[in-house]
């Protein structure tokens, strides 16, 4: 066939209609492409998308459309928050296993007859870049599940391998046992990195998808405070003990847990249902997830783009990827996941204890310290999704926290060069961190994530997701193998090196980088199909 789409159907509904009545405004309405959804007074105006002309006319008849007909007997709403607070324990298992390493690596080192695993600096490297690696695969296989079984079912799966990872690793007898179960705990890491977004957008309104999407990081960074700080609160109430590492180790059941027994409660993703035919379904869920009773219109456009995209689909994902604007897509996607961890983020988040530690600071001091990097993250994660994100467009985040993670890197580096060791050195090389993660939490890591989970169409959203995520964790998995030897050889240098790439990242961003703020995953699919870009959101 073809490798050329048709265009998709213009008459779409891009949102759900607004309410018909006379109170306030619904907040889980989707809006138009508007800066703020519209009141029903504003329906003269045109800010109430009418039903589509070419679409079929709503069945009274149809399950569910009002409340208390039989298609939802025994179905009580659900609040997109509860929903949305469930789906993110796979993103704090995500944090907190990725950060608590920092503050066992210092035990791990120790000798076998004081409690330690006696790793050498090359195995500090593969204890620590097992996992990622890990996470590479994991996010790419996870993407193939998750189209095929769907969100929920793939979920728990990832929550049953952060508990055997996190059992293993804190039990591991030798640096070889924690090898394989910190991949185990990868595989789950890459998963929960590629799945949790991708549903989470695929479950919320439009008008609110940026800033629950935003939740993801939001909750990956928490994770990382909880690690660091129990590392803290670990190393100090039980010095010198043997097994300090293991019970850091342990801690990260628990969030696992929490994903596993909150996956029974939660809903699957209407988009994949009506994907493989279940409207019914479908249905039920959106009727759960939203205030109006009346889904028909979202409904109707979810079930016209899957026709849409089976009436074009190949015969496999890269048969899609001979599409000119599909390949090209993909392609962004990957390199903008890619180019996220070359920033270095993850020499800052995996091994920050030990640059401080190497700036002068005490193990348990840099331990301390490094709870300030974690608030920091939190805070600027918070700052970007719930005071930018609602107010900017997406690209222009992403540029001036590119700009400003380039800037912070170049700052690190000078320090190393221009101080002296001691502790004026190790406070300032602590400040500029933190400046680093003000930009790369709050507007990087905000964008890039929220801009996997809405760039790829419908059809290959789950491998294309699965893609990106792989070339995330490998770009993640050489900063956190290398970084330790780099930075033995080159020490403070290496900043430099971390800088000059982020510079030239600056000019691919602004090449190819879409903007995506303000549109429906359909009507982005749409764009990207007939245009090759997202358009601009309505003014």
């Amino acid at each position: 066939m073809s490798t050329e789409l048709d265009p998709i159907p213009t008459e779409i509904p891009a949102n759900t209609a607004a309410p018909a009545n006379t109170g306030a405004p619904n907040p889980e309405t989707p809006n138009t492409g508007a800066p703020n959804p519209a009141s029903p007074t504003d329906a003269s105006a045109g800010t109430s998308p009418a039903p589509s002309s070419g679409g079929p006319p709503a069945d009274p008849s149809a399950p569910g459309q009002a409340a208390g007909q039989p298609g939802h007997a025994g179905l009580k709403k659900k609040n997109i928050n509860g929903v949305v607070l469930v789906a993110t324990m796979g993103a704090l298992a995500f944090g907190f296993d990725t950060g608590v390493i920092s503050g066992a690596i210092p035990f791990l080192k120790l000798p076998t007859a004081d409690g330690g695993l006696a790793l050498s600096p090359n195995m500090v490297g593969w204890v620590t870049s097992s996992l990622v690696l890990g996470a590479a695969f994991g996010g790419i296989l996870s993407g193939g599940l998750a189209d095929r079984n769907g969100r929920k079912k793939t979920l728990l799966v990832l929550a049953a391998l952060f508990i055997i990872g996190a059992l293993g690793t804190s039990l591991a007898p030798t640096a070889a046992v924690m090898v394989i179960f910190r991949f185990i705990l990868g595989l789950a890491v890459g998963g929960a990195s590629a799945t949790v977004p991708v549903f989470i957008g695929e479950l919320a309104p439009t008008h609110i998808r940026g800033t629950l999407v935003a939740r993801n990081e939001l909750t990956i960074v928490t994770g990382q405070l909880l690690a660091y700080t129990t590392n803290a609160v670990i190393a100090n109430v039980f010095p010198g003990h043997p097994h300090a590492w293991r019970f850091m180790l342990v801690l990260c059941t628990l969030p696992a847990l929490a994903l596993f027994f909150g996956t029974f409660h939660l809903t699957e993703s209407p988009r994949w249902l009506v994907s493989k035919g279940r409207r019914d379904d479908a249905e039920k869920v959106l009727w759960q997830l939203r205030h109006d009773d009346d889904v028909s219109e979202e409904l109707n456009a979810l079930e016209k783009h899957v026709q849409w995209t089976r009436r074009e689909a190949s015969t496999s994902f890269f048969d899609d990827l001979r599409v000119p604007w599909m390949r090209r897509i993909t392609l962004i996607g990957i390199a903008l996941a890619f180019l996220s961890q070359m920033t270095g983020v993850n020499s800052v988040m995996y091994y920050a204890p030990m640059i401080l530690i190497d700036t002068g600071l005490g193990t348990n001091a840099a331990l301390v310290a490094t709870i300030g990097n974690g608030v920091v993250a939190v805070c600027s994660v918070a700052f970007g999704s719930i005071v930018l994100l609602p107010r900017f467009r997406r690209r222009p985040m992403l540029l001036i926290g590119q700009i400003g993670v380039t800037c912070a890197l170049a700052l690190i580096g000078a320090m190393f060069t221009v101080i002296a060791p001691g502790p004026t050195r190790a406070y300032l090389v602590l400040a500029f961190m933190m400046l680093f993660l003000f930009f790369m939490q709050g507007f990087v890591a905000v964008i890039f994530w929220l801009m996997l989970a809405e760039i790829f169409p419908l059809r290959i959203r789950g491998k294309a997701m699965g893609l990106a995520v792989f070339a995330n964790w490998m770009a993640n998995f050489l900063v956190a193998s290398l970084f330790p030897p780099l930075e033995a050889a080159l020490g403070g240098n290496l900043f430099f090196i971390f800088a000059a790439i982020n510079f030239a990242t600056i000019f691919f961003y602004l090449k190819f980088i879409p903007e995506t703020k303000g549109r429906s995953l359909e009507q982005l699919e749409e764009d990207f199909a007939m245009h090759g870009r997202a358009l601009p959101e309505s003014p």
